[in-house]
């Protein structure tokens, strides 16, 4: 399995078979290396509803017939728009042909700024696990810090998970090297930051807080293999 990171908290995983996008925020995100035009993914998955995380999904599904997985009130939403989506709740799971998908809890806000229907809800945000090839990735979405990080770190061993450390909007580097700790990952690489102005911050100083993982502070374009 390839693990990439594209700017801001945009994730692509490749498989044997598959490619699977996390978050492709492509089209307005000046961190990214992504042409939207260029990607040809089988599945998105989605952690909230944010325009800097929902992104381009909807030309992404349309264009390469792709599976979107996210929260049910995000999936209903995108499927008035066309789009081929699999709604899902918080501790569930779902076995597709391309990996397992389980959504996480994640202490943050999920809503959607259509130009027709103005601020649509679009449920409770989350943070992701996703397994496939005997590996797994956590994606932790926008969150807070919270406790319950011990427990998905204690009921799933994470190879590789991406954390926010922008503040202002999340968890800022000091609460996500706690999270780190906390999740016990393998690997650990910082995400969600230096996009705008109010999340502007040296990943360095994440690095240097965390504990027990190693952190890959990764640039655009930039992989891991698991």
């Amino acid at each position: 399995m390839k693990v990439s990171y594209h700017g801001h908290s945009v994730v692509k995983i490749q498989t044997a078979n598959h490619t699977i996008l996390i978050d492709p925020f492509i089209s307005g995100n000046g961190q990214t290396d992504l042409k939207a035009n260029e990607e040809k993914p089988d599945a998105i998955l989605l952690t909230h509803g944010h325009a800097d995380h929902v992104g381009d999904t909807v030309s992404l599904a349309r264009a390469n017939d792709a599976l979107v997985i996210a929260p049910v009130e995000l999936a209903e939403y995108l499927g008035t728009k066309g789009v081929n989506a699999q709604g899902m709740n918080i501790g569930g799971s779902f076995e597709a042909e391309f990996g397992k998908v389980k959504f996480t809890q994640a202490f943050h806000s999920s809503s959607f700024t259509d130009d027709e229907q103005g601020i649509v809800y679009t449920g409770m945000p989350t943070g992701i696990l996703f397994t496939a090839e005997g590996k797994t990735v956590y994606h932790a979405g926008d969150t807070g810090l919270f406790s319950d990080m011990k427990l998905i770190g204690d009921r799933h061993d994470i190879d590789l998970a991406f954390l926010p450390i922008g503040d202002f909007f999340t968890m800022g580097p000091e609460d996500a090297a706690y999270a780190a700790d906390l999740l016990n990952a393998k690997t650990v690489v910082p995400v969600h930051y230096n996009t705008f102005p109010p999340i502007e911050q040296n990943p360095d100083k994440f690095k240097d807080l965390v504990k027990n993982s190693e952190v890959a502070i990764l640039k655009a374009g930039e992989s891991i293999d698991l």
